[in-house]
């Protein structure tokens, strides 16, 4: 059997394969006040026809963790028990395909209340179901409203409104939990240097950027059970240290590193490795521009490490595995494109499919 399609121990829970759905914002909520957040027919459909197809995690998209915790007004969101029922619906489908359900809980920070990326993605108004963006400085994303400044009284609130989210989704009945620290959001904002120009215990060197990210981790641990996982996503880099016409102090690979050791030590039991997003800047084109940074983490770390990032096909992601630099593959775009690719692959690979008895007798 192929390192892709064996199955993974994170504390007591197994994952019957490597090859996961990577968390991808689909703007398909409702936005008025009523549904806010709330998944809807299409979420059970697009998260169910992945588990089907094989993935062995199925990650659901960034839950904002409070209303202005969304990117979008047509994002989910699990800030109120009224939500829990909505999303149950979803775990257990999910499940009941034979996959593992997590959900990815985070806070937009800084980049929230925008329009759908196909709408054009612009700042919405309050007509327009939007709101004033909070930051860890008053420093805007390119292009957007300069965010207000968080207190820390809001902070605190940040923190325990991950708690609370993370006690609805297991409620729901997910499976994993993951925070999100990633693409220039709030917990990342946070860490970059970029976007973080305080001089308080939120600012300032790398251990007083990390205290909201490592605050929100224990919060998460606290109400999610022992004997279950906790991942982080985080961005390894924000590709300001690779353009040497650069001069700006941002967010390094080596800050990551430390970073997920930390993560590690506060329970933490595995990083999905990203990139970008605090700022608009060029990224490379190699197909391994950040797969890269997943194997040298897994590496230069001890915790264990997904990568994600222009996986197209099951050997690429077979080799990711087998290579040793990762211990299980995020696959985004591709399984937009096919709910079944993890099947797919499985075959490719000469491995036995994991299709449902219905599909089974006729494939």
């Amino acid at each position: 059997m192929t390192t892709l399609f064996s199955p993974i121990r994170l504390r007591d829970l197994e994952i019957p394969n490597r090859a996961w759905m990577s968390p991808m914002c689909t703007y398909s909520a409702d936005p008025s006040p009523s549904a806010a957040g709330r998944p809807t027919d299409f979420h059970l459909a697009h998260y169910s026809a992945r588990a089907a197809g094989g993935a062995g995690l199925v990650m659901v998209e960034a839950t904002g963790v409070a209303p202005e915790g969304r990117i979008s007004p047509f994002d989910l969101g699990i800030w109120d028990d009224a939500q829990t029922p909505d999303f149950a619906r979803i775990a257990s489908a999910i499940r009941a395909q034979g996959a593992v359900a997590g959900i990815q809980l985070a806070h937009a920070g800084r980049k929230a209340s925008t329009g759908r990326p196909w709408e054009g993605g612009d700042w919405l108004s309050t007509e327009e179901y939007g709101w004033m963006p909070y930051g860890a400085s008053p420093v805007a994303f390119p292009g957007g409203p300069v965010p207000h400044e968080m207190s820390r009284e809001d902070i605190a609130a940040v923190v325990t409104s991950f708690a609370e989210a993370a006690r609805r989704a297991l409620e729901a009945g997910f499976q994993v939990a993951e925070v999100h620290a990633a693409h220039g959001y709030l917990l990342h904002s946070f860490l970059s240097p970029i976007a973080n120009q305080r001089t308080d215990e939120y600012g300032g060197d790398l251990a007083g950027r990390a205290r909201l990210a490592l605050e929100v981790i224990d919060a998460v641990r606290a109400v999610w059970p022992q004997d279950a996982p906790v991942f982080l996503r985080i961005s390894t880099t924000d590709w300001i240290e690779e353009n040497p016409e650069d001069s700006r102090e941002s967010w390094t690979y080596e800050q990551s590193a430390q970073l997920t050791a930390w993560a590690g030590e506060h329970g933490v039991d595995l990083v999905d490795a990203s990139s970008g997003g605090t700022d608009i800047v060029p990224i490379p084109h190699e197909e391994d521009y950040q797969t890269r940074y997943a194997a040298r983490l897994r590496t230069d770390t001890t915790v264990p490490v997904a990568a994600v990032g222009r996986v197209k096909d099951a050997r690429r992601a077979a080799e990711l595995l087998s290579n040793g630099e990762a211990d299980a593959v995020f696959v985004g775009r591709e399984m937009l494109r096919d709910p079944s690719w993890a099947n797919h692959a499985s075959r490719e690979l000469g491995e036995a499919p994991r299709f449902l008895e219905q599909y089974a007798y006729a494939l």
